[in-house]
């Protein structure tokens, strides 16, 4: 099976490549070779103008934001009137977790996201396809990942373990319309999608870029970034026009969705009614903020679990490029996110903590860290009653780029986990487990950014 971890990453090599070169055909800032710049490359949301230009779509999740000032790593090409874009990444990871419920794994993650933006009317239609191979290079029961819970193996919950995600793990459009000069309304949703509820989901958090581990309080804070249907509406409002202008931009939008958590198949897509909702207000004071806090009810989210969940979250995200931002030079991220969940029939609540940063310095070089405290009611499934347990879970790392163009970024990488815990689970899990990971990161150059 271990074939399988490179067979992803070699076929998405492959397919992207022809892509990464037509962008170096006309310039990978949207310029041919004439020094043109190319029709529509100036995509809202993708300046990088002054301090109030809005966040961009493009380098985030669902319609949620990252702050205005983060990165592209993708490659952009036009046809026509239609810009398309790619992005993704690939991690092949020797994944060792500590302690007896440990283990070891040759393994993959990865996702390719496309995108195909378009004029329509006054507004910008947003198409969005991501795609994860993870059921082949990380097959059931997944990652390993200690006292990580959520979803199932073989119809009984999956503990110590990340699941796999799904092959269609985006489907969906996203339209956006001026109202007025200080307003504008925007429509999102598909067959796979995500509803408004969290922040960026960790995959596309550039504070969370070198990580190849999924946050162990991902089932309170972002679980439902796919979603098997989904709708949703907001407005966006222009602050900076008004007397407002500290305030920068403004958002608000709901969604009706289906909660249900993708099921052990990872290939289709469980279309339900949309049962479930949840609204969320962000603010994007200026081009190195965003803040959110988001709120929602889940029926039935889990499929071995009758309960109904209130969820919410709460998050601060700050991007700062370095030596006056100029492209390459490096490049600071950091997010604060506090989620919460509360079963409704079990009157428990879980509340989970997490502070995470990536520093890209000298233009090769990455240092990361994660720090979480999550609550966990899960590890044991089997149990008579089901406690929650606080866990601490510390994880530093750091990569070195190999190759670093416009094109490629490709890294070599490392990082260590260490755990706090109840004395009580010392028995289980051992009395001081670490886990790490050895890997290799590839993924798109950094995109410039022209007017």
């Amino acid at each position: 099976m271990r074939s399988a971890v490179w067979y992803f990453p070699a076929v998405a090599v492959l397919t992207i490549s022809a892509l990464a070169q037509s962008a170096d055909s006309m310039g990978m800032s949207g310029q041919d070779r004439s020094g043109q710049t190319m029709p529509g490359m100036n995509m809202p949301g993708m300046d990088m103008g002054e301090a109030g230009s809005l966040p961009s779509f493009h380098a985030s999740s669902g319609s949620s934001w990252q702050p205005a000032s983060v990165p592209a790593a993708m490659w952009m090409i036009s046809r026509g009137n239609w810009d398309l874009m790619a992005h993704g990444a690939i991690f092949v990871t020797d994944n060792q977790q500590g302690g007896p419920r440990g283990g070891g794994k040759a393994e993959s993650v990865n996702y390719l996201m496309a995108m195909e933006q378009h004029r329509l009317g006054s507004g910008t239609l947003l198409f969005r396809q991501m795609f994860s191979a993870e059921s082949l290079t990380s097959p059931h029961p997944g990652f390993p990942e200690l006292f990580q819970t959520g979803e199932t193996f073989h119809g009984q919950a999956l503990v110590d373990h990340q699941h796999p995600h799904n092959v269609f793990a985006e489907l969906a459009v996203l339209y956006t319309v001026p109202l007025s000069e200080k307003v504008s309304w925007l429509l999102y949703g598909g067959p796979s999608a995500e509803p408004e509820l969290g922040p960026v989901t960790y995959i596309h958090r550039q504070s969370a870029s070198e990580d190849p581990a999924a946050p162990l309080g991902h089932h309170l804070q972002d679980s439902t970034h796919t979603s098997f249907g989904v709708v949703t509406t907001g407005f966006i409002f222009d602050l900076s026009k008004l007397s407002l202008s500290m305030l920068g931009f403004f958002k608000i939008e709901g969604s009706a969705f289906n909660a249900h958590e993708p099921n052990e198949q990872r290939w289709s897509i469980q279309l339900a009614p949309l049962d479930s909702w949840s609204f969320r207000v962000s603010a994007a004071p200026g081009r190195n903020w965003i803040a959110q806090y988001s709120y929602g009810r889940l029926l039935h989210p889990e499929a071995l679990d009758p309960n109904n969940e209130l969820r919410q979250s709460s998050s601060l995200e700050y991007n700062q490029p370095l030596s006056g931002g100029k492209l390459g030079d490096g490049n600071w991220a950091t997010t604060l996110v506090w989620g919460r969940k509360h079963k409704q029939l079990d009157n428990t609540t879980q509340n989970s903590y997490l502070l995470e940063s990536t520093l890209n310095f000298l233009a090769r070089n990455y240092a990361y860290s994660r720090l979480e405290l999550v609550d966990k009611d899960e590890l044991f499934p089997r149990a008579l009653t089901h406690p929650a347990y606080r866990i601490g879970a510390y994880t530093f790392g750091g990569v070195r780029d190999l190759l670093h163009n416009e094109h490629w970024q490709l890294g070599l990488g490392g990082d260590v986990t260490f755990y706090s815990k109840p004395a009580v689970l010392g028995t289980f899990y051992g009395n001081d487990p670490v886990s790490f990971h050895v890997f290799l990161r590839v993924r798109p150059g950094l995109m410039e950014h022209r007017h």
